[in-house]
């Protein structure tokens, strides 16, 4: 073989070589940027989920304190009802 043969061999595995890294590089950053991108959504389903635990909480204590003051409404009212007969009276 001629020497010019021998190099160009030589620079077309060495192009090889680079172009094998460089996608090995690509695929290896592609699956980090995936790992991280399902990571961010797992976050985000938790966060959602978490709000939602929050609203419902603060959901029911509001609905306790509404039970609560019409509660004592009606209270108000029984007392006014009573003060009313006694002035009738």
């Amino acid at each position: 073989m001629s020497t010019i043969a021998v190099i160009a061999i030589i620079v077309g595995a060495v192009i090889l070589i680079a172009l094998l890294v460089s996608a090995s590089r690509k695929a290896a950053q592609r699956r980090q940027l995936g790992q991280a991108q399902t990571s961010a959504q797992r976050d985000d389903v938790q966060h959602h989920r978490s709000q939602a635990e929050e609203r419902r909480v603060e959901s029911a204590a509001a609905e306790e304190r509404a039970k609560r003051i019409s509660t004592e409404a009606d209270l108000h009212e029984e007392r006014a009802a009573r003060r009313e007969a006694e002035l009738g009276n």
